[in-house]
Order: C-alpha cells, then structure tokens, then sequence
C-alpha cells in the first residue's frame, strides 16, 4: 500500500512540474476518509473524518503554492471533495464536483493536483456528493502572502480557523432520503462552532494582544450573525480579497462565505462568550464558544450577547459597507491586476432566478425554470472524449421565461475572456446564497425589488468587493460583473444545500476553440474515467 501512494504522489507531481514549473513550493497531504462516531449535539450520529479529524485538518499554504493531496476513501461509497474558492486556473478537471470530475470509488484513492494560484486568503474544502456535506467532511484552507508582498495590517499575535453552520441531530443518510422522497428539510437542530455545539469550543488569548479569525459559513441553508461578547470585529478580508478596515459589533456571513476579522483582547482579564445565531428565522438558533483570556479571573456569566435576527436592512447595509482595500496588494505587486472592473464594457448580461415547485409530486429547486439533474458522465469527460448525448449545450437561457420547473441537465456556454454580468433576481421570500467554482467576480450592486437596467446607475464601479459568494435578500437581486478567463465547465450553483441538491445549479461552459496550454491544462494524467468514458485512456501529459 504504502508503495502505490509513494508512485501516485510521484506521478502526481512529475505531472504538475510538467504545468506549473518547479519554482513554486509543493505542500504534500495524505487524507484518509472515513465514517466514525461524532457528538456534536449530545447525540451519536455518524460523521465523516478526515484523518481521525471533524473537522477536517486546516490547509496551510502560500499564494502559488502547489497542493498534492491524495485522498484515501474509506468510505463504503463513492466520494468528492471541492475547493471552495481556490480557482483552479485553466484545470475544471480538479474542481471536485459530479460535473467536472468522477468520484473516487470506495476502497480507492485520488491524488488531487492544485495549485493556489495568485490567491490570498481564507476559504473552505467540503464533500460535494450525496449530501455528505451534512456529516462533515470539511475543514479550512489559508493562503498567506509571499514574504515580499506587504499585508496592510501587523501580525496577529494567533490566527485561528472558526468553521460556523447549523447542523443536524440526524445522519446523513436520514436527510438524503427526505430530500429523495420529495420532502422538505426539516429546520436544523442547533449551530456548530469548529464541530462543537454550546460552549464546546474555545480560543486563547492573551491580554492586548490582537487575533485573526477566519470565519466559514460551511452550514447546509442558514445566514448565520458571528459577534464576541463586549469586543469589535475589524474586517480585512473577505474571501481572496483585502478590504477596507470597518469595524462592526457582529457580521453576517450567509452559506458558503468566509472571511478575516481582527479583534484585540483588549477587555478586563476573563472569559467571554463567542456567539453565533441564525439570522431571518422566526425561531433563532444560538451556539456560544468561549474566549478566555490567559489571566482570566473568571468563567463566563450571564446570557451570551444578543445580535441582529430578522432585520434585512441590517444586513443590507453592512453588504454594501464592505469594500475593496485600493492601497493593499493582492497576491501580486499590482493591487489591480491588469485593468480595472468599472473601465470595461460588458458583452453580455445574464439574469439567473430560482424557484421552488414541484415536480412528478417531488420537492425541487431550478434556476430559470430548469431544475439540474447530473447526467451519467461527468459533463468534463463528455467534451474531453467528444461523447454526445450527455447534455447539450444551451438547454437554460440566458434570462428567466416563466413557466413551470422542468427537468434538465442544464449547461450555459460562454466565450472565453467574455467580460459579463450576472444579475441573481430572486423572487422568494427567503435569502439565497450564489457561488460560482473557478471565478471570483465583482459585487457591483444588490437591492430589493425588480433588476432594470437602470438598477445599474447606482452600481459600484469604484472599489467593488471581489469575492466567490454572493448573498441575495428576499424580493432582491444582486449583480456582480465577471471576467472570464478560466476555461473550464464551472459549476454556478446554491449554497443551500438541498437546493443545489434537488437542482438549483448549472454548469457554466467557458469555451474557446484554443488547443493551447496557456488557455487550459490536458486531462490529468491520474483522472478518474467513469459513465460513458470507462475504459477510455487519457493522452499523457
């Protein structure tokens, strides 16, 4: 055994130095995993481990460095593990979702191949197939600066991971067979701090001293509030993205994003509450972790501190409040890359609305009118190996129809280098959560009501936040501009979790009829064939 990991991780990185080049670092992982017995809630109930770990062990890594992680499923069913916000440039085949990659088969193991590729910042990995999100499985990833490129704030004296998300008494499987059976989730049993429920967590500190956070909403469907009891959060970063320093009492983060606070002990010596709560629930869900100070003269007392609940305007405006840092450097020297968002004409504008409905009697969720269904092959392989019939390229359009939901394996082809607009209406009385695999985009506008195109004369073109994870308020829309430049079939899909489950994703198709290497990378030499492609051999690198 030990003999096959040693030539997969030899064959995983002769074919990486083959892409990438050999002057950036190599991080190697070795990740075995498993179901096992976990408590979160006071209750057993079968979790997913990483290496004996819920959650899953922190990625620590530098901007370029080349991750090798080879994945062990010991699991009794197929597996997948995705990146949330690491853009696999020019390389979908790495994303780790149904659509771009095959599961790794109980029993065998994957060597993922990635490299954060001028990235900074806080983010997340998580399960991406059969609702294994829901047992665990996750775990956060870092990306610090190279040494020469300034960060525009001091070192923190601790930098700690914080994982956020309700979560539910019930196994796994029990949640999958609801949603199966054309049911509704129930509402979640309580809200988990790093796999903890109340005061099961903790952080250290010491007196005067400042800390980094980097918080992740990894949860299944709910906004979650995150505030620490009598101290003010700064935030510098949102997911990949230096920001204007603002400070605020308590933070929003909805499904799927994360990012940088700073906070400074600066209090009389003892314990506090750490709280986190749901946010636009007639019921609120409360979790508390505690921070205790080194010279703490004393536990914690009293009710942990209350925060926003139901107040969209709150949130609304604390969205709009969070702006791009013009004077700090990104991951490279030039803070702006190569051009700036607000210069460039827009080619195309897409409008993406969700619904709900039913569909034969079962439960689904769609975006304009077509509910996803995953084909039997992964969409990737099918273009890789010219196999027809797996989907077809335009089967959702470009801006809402109406009609009822209807079933489909829906795919959006665009133009490589496209620059776009996606605007997310949503016309449901709930707040919704977008990400889109592969990309950042600018967050250049979000309000209630009905996106016109004079909705864009109070865009942001000035110092929009770029970042992988939009929210969008009941009765709202939001729109964010992206430049894409990543060829690839790139999943756009919920944050909510049954949603995205029971359809409301697509698949984007950047396409160019470039055979070149600088557009995108050849099929990985250790990809997983699967479907309609089994018994088909890839081109070695």
């Amino acid at each position: 055994m030990k003999l096959r990991v040693a030539v997969t991780l030899l064959c995983a990185t002769a074919a990486l130095f083959a892409i990438a080049g050999a002057d950036s670092p190599y991080r190697f992982f070795d990740w075995n995993v498993t179901f096992g017995d976990i408590y979160p809630l006071g209750v057993r109930q079968t979790g997913i481990l990483i290496n004996g770990q819920f959650p899953g062990p922190d990625i620590h890594s530098v901007t370029n460095d080349n991750l090798i992680i080879n994945v062990h499923n010991s699991l009794n069913e197929p597996f997948l593990i995705s990146w949330n916000g690491i853009q696999q440039r020019r390389n979908s085949y790495e994303d780790g979702v149904y659509g771009t990659t095959c599961p790794i088969p109980p029993g065998k193991n994957f060597t993922y191949i990635l490299q954060v590729k001028d990235q900074i910042g806080s983010f997340f990995y998580f399960p991406s197939l059969a609702f294994h999100k829901a047992a665990g499985g996750f775990g956060g990833i870092r990306i610090l600066s190279r040494p020469r490129i300034p960060v525009p704030f001091p070192d923190p004296a601790g930098d700690y991971t914080v994982l956020i998300g309700d979560w539910y008494k019930s196994n796994h499987t029990n949640l999958k067979a609801r949603l199966d059976r054309g049911r509704k989730l129930p509402f979640p049993d309580g809200i988990l701090i790093n796999g903890r429920g109340p005061g099961g967590a903790s952080f250290n500190v010491e007196q005067g001293k400042t800390y980094r956070l980097r918080i992740s909403n990894v949860g299944l469907e709910n906004s979650l509030n995150f505030r620490i009891q009598n101290h003010r959060l700064t935030l510098v970063e949102v997911e990949g993205t230096h920001t204007l320093q603002t400070t605020y009492s308590s933070i929003d983060l909805h499904v799927g994003q994360s990012c940088s606070v700073l906070f400074t002990a600066d209090q009389p010596a003892k314990d506090y509450y750490v709280a986190v709560s749901t946010r636009f629930t007639s019921r609120v869900l409360t979790s508390t972790a505690i921070l205790r100070y080194s010279n703490s003269a004393g536990p914690v007392s009293g009710p942990p501190p209350g925060g926003p609940t139901i107040q969209i305007d709150w949130s609304l405006n604390q969205a709009r409040s969070i702006r791009k840092n013009l004077t700090a450097s990104g991951p490279r020297p030039n803070p702006q890359g190569s051009y700036h968002y607000g210069l460039i004409n827009t080619t195309r504008t897409i409008i993406l609305a969700n619904s709900a409905g039913q569909v034969n009697g079962k439960q689904r969720y769609a975006v304009n009118s077509v509910s996803f269904v995953p084909a039997d092959t992964p969409l990737k392989l099918a273009d890789y190996f010219k196999i027809g019939g797996v989907y077809h390229v335009g089967s959702i359009s470009d801006s809402p129809r109406g009609g009822k939901i209807y079933l489909d394996t829906s795919v959006m082809q665009a133009d490589y280098r496209a620059f776009v607009e996606i605007v997310f209406q949503n016309n449901e009385n709930i707040v919704q959560s977008w990400h889109l695999d592969g990309y950042n985009f600018f967050v250049v506008g979000m309000d209630g009501g009905q996106w016109t195109p004079a909705s864009r004369r109070g865009y942001n073109l000035h110092d929009a936040v770029s970042r992988c994870t939009t929210q969008v308020y009941p009765k709202s829309w939001t729109a964010v501009y992206v430049a894409l430049d990543n060829v690839g079939m790139w999943n756009l899909r919920s944050e909510f979790w049954a949603r995205q489950y029971l359809g409301q994703q697509f698949y984007l198709r950047v396409y160019t009829t470039s055979t070149s290497l600088r557009d995108e990378f050849l099929i990985p030499k250790n990809a997983l064939i699967c479907g309609r492609a089994s018994g088909r051999r890839t081109r070695p690198l």
